[in-house]
């Protein structure tokens, strides 16, 4: 889990907005003190690590617990690199994709969003950086039989997963959140 001085960090890097928002609970914590990763080492994920990840995307919540989802994991740097350039070798990409046949109260694309983001809190769990794609989304669809995206589902979204290159200064690099008062309105 992350120690204290991460979610400090994390609370300078949302320019303060987070001060005295750590809870103590490990949960909270993770998603209070987490940010998109942009820089990355070529220290791989291990298979481990991985596992512990794509079962935390299984245990996702879904309307009527259809779990209309499919995660397709690609770890081949020249396959990574033609979905996203930035890529590095040791990084894994997972494409989560929604069933393509709806049925009434289905919801795959939110709920294949809401598996992204288990996902997502589970990398930065586990120390490891994670950041979520929308616009290669077209390139995967365009190729889904070189990706191996399983008949009857269309992708989603793509996540990218790997070590966090601690020489980058995060501080700096990381956009401001919102204000609470922004995005949040009370019923009177």
């Amino acid at each position: 889990m992350k120690t204290i001085f991460s979610i400090l960090l994390i609370c300078i890097l949302a320019g303060g907005q987070l001060k005295g928002q750590t809870s103590g609970n490990c949960v909270t914590d993770a998603i209070l003190s987490g940010y998109s990763v942009r820089n990355y080492t070529s220290e791989p994920v291990t298979d481990r690590q991985l596992d512990i990840i794509l079962k935390c995307g299984i245990k996702a919540p879904s309307a009527m617990n259809r779990q209309p989802w499919k995660f397709t994991v690609i770890r081949d740097e020249s396959t990574m690199k033609e979905i996203i350039d930035a890529v590095v070798p040791g990084n894994v990409l997972i494409v989560i994709s929604g069933v393509e046949a709806q049925k009434d109260g289905s919801t795959p694309a939110f709920d294949c969003g809401l598996a992204t983001h288990s996902l997502f809190v589970a990398a930065e769990g586990l120390g490891l950086g994670a950041r979520i794609y929308g616009n290669p989304v077209a390139k995967v669809t365009s190729n889904r039989e070189v990706y191996e995206i399983p008949e009857g589902y269309k992708p989603v979204i793509v996540l990218r997963i790997g070590n966090i290159d601690k020489s980058v200064d995060a501080v700096s690099a990381a956009s401001a959140r919102k204000a609470s008062e922004e995005v949040v309105n009370f019923k009177k």
